[in-house]
């Protein structure tokens, strides 16, 4: 594998032009983080103040290695302001298995590609056998059993939960019950001899491969308690869209997927040239994960501070309750991302919807508004926008 030779790449420099603020850093540096990062290298001249990290990216995350899969997480530890939800990126094999286990947090989940079946039992006995596809959901309420299987083609998919401090490597598992149980015990409890647990694991399974399963018709258990109804999946991608001049929206919360009580999202999309419109969230801090494309956010904590962050496929974003921020498409591609909150409502409040449904004298005289901002303000809600004749912002404008 070749290297990347200097010379024939723009090495960015911390000097901002607009201004010429900065000079160069010929010391010991990470160029490839930098040009990634542009945003952080040269701030707009509007940051200022502290503002706390609110990223970190699943590529600095400790990769948990397993034969039938992988996982890594994202939590208070790598990213300390995200105390409200923490996140999981796992990938299954073809038939392997990410054991039977339960939380003492709820677990909502997106399905980025390929295809799983799903399992749970409820506290009344009741079951639930589902298959879940790219871009299919499902939430397990805390303290709920269930487990996941990858299909034919194995599938990779993000866990989030209702808990900052959450690891999933510290699980209730039923392998781990089983290795840390007297065999007597558990002869006792199933009613067969101890002989019959001669082969059990001697600690937790956590994933495994195991043969790709049947349709999920032959894997049907007769319950004579019934079926878990409306049941814990939900097909997001099915969804009709919010559809704007700047992208799409699919927000997805309590309101139209009932067991989903203690976590409310948006999948996002933002066009070429567009962006998600400057807003805040009044219920909760917003925990991100941007899927596809690259984008930068500004987030603004009042008292003077704002802080602009570059984000791409993989990383996670963080915007602490009711901070105001936007976020702009700076790349080619479609930015596709999604924004979760521990709430059983999304909610978020638009700048220009606020100030359109406000007396204009007092906007006016607030802002020093010009004529041209005043007759352009909506009354509508447009969680991402695009105009006519405004530039697209454009990351390699910094390199």
């Amino acid at each position: 594998m070749g290297t990347i030779d200097p010379k024939q790449m723009h090495i960015p420099q911390p000097i901002r032009e607009s201004d010429g603020a900065g000079a160069t850093d010929l010391g010991p540096r990470d160029v490839m983080r930098d040009m990634e990062n542009p945003d952080m290298l040269v701030p707009p001249i509007t940051d200022a103040g502290l503002v706390p990290n609110l990223k970190f990216s699943f590529s600095d995350a400790h990769m948990q290695l397993n034969k039938g899969g992988w996982s890594r997480e994202v939590t208070v530890r790598e990213l300390p302001v995200a105390k409200t939800l923490a996140g999981v990126n796992m990938r299954l094999t073809p038939g392997g298995v990410r054991e039977l286990h339960w939380h003492q947090q709820a677990e909502w989940a997106f399905m980025i590609l390929g295809s799983a079946r799903v399992t749970s039992v409820d506290q009344n006995g009741r079951n639930f056998i589902a298959d879940v596809g790219p871009g299919d959901l499902w939430y397990f309420p805390p303290g709920i059993p269930h487990s996941i299987q990858g299909l034919e083609e194995g599938c990779e998919f993000l866990l989030v939960f209702d808990d900052g401090s959450f690891s999933d490597l510290n699980t209730l598992s039923i392998s781990d019950w089983f290795a840390h149980t007297p065999k007597e015990v558990l002869s006792a409890n199933f009613g067969v001899p101890i002989s019959a647990f001669e082969h059990i694991p001697s600690d937790q399974v956590y994933i495994y491969q195991s043969q790709v399963p049947g349709s999920i018709e032959s894997q049907q258990v007769p319950d004579p308690y019934g079926t878990i109804e409306p049941g814990f999946v939900h097909r997001l991608m099915a969804q009709p869209p919010i559809t704007t001049p700047g992208g799409t929206v699919r927000i997805v919360d309590s309101t139209n997927f009932p067991v989903s009580r203690t976590i409310a999202a948006a999948l996002v999309e933002i066009k070429p040239g567009a962006m998600r419109e400057m807003h805040w969230h009044p219920n909760n801090d917003e925990w991100q994960y941007y899927l596809t494309g690259q984008g930068r956010m500004t987030v603004f904590s009042g008292n003077g501070a704002a802080r602009t962050f570059n984000y791409r496929a993989g990383d996670v974003g963080y915007v602490p309750f009711a901070f105001g921020h936007y976020i702009q498409n700076t790349g080619t591609d479609s930015l596709w991302f999604l924004e979760m909150f521990k709430s059983d409502r999304f909610a978020d409040v638009s700048l220009n919807q606020w100030m359109a449904l406000t007396p204009k004298q007092l906007v006016q005289s607030n802002v020093n508004a010009s004529p041209e901002l005043m007759n352009a303000l909506r009354v509508a809600k447009w969680p991402v926008v695009k105009y006519p004749g405004i530039p697209p912002v454009v990351e390699q404008q910094h390199h």
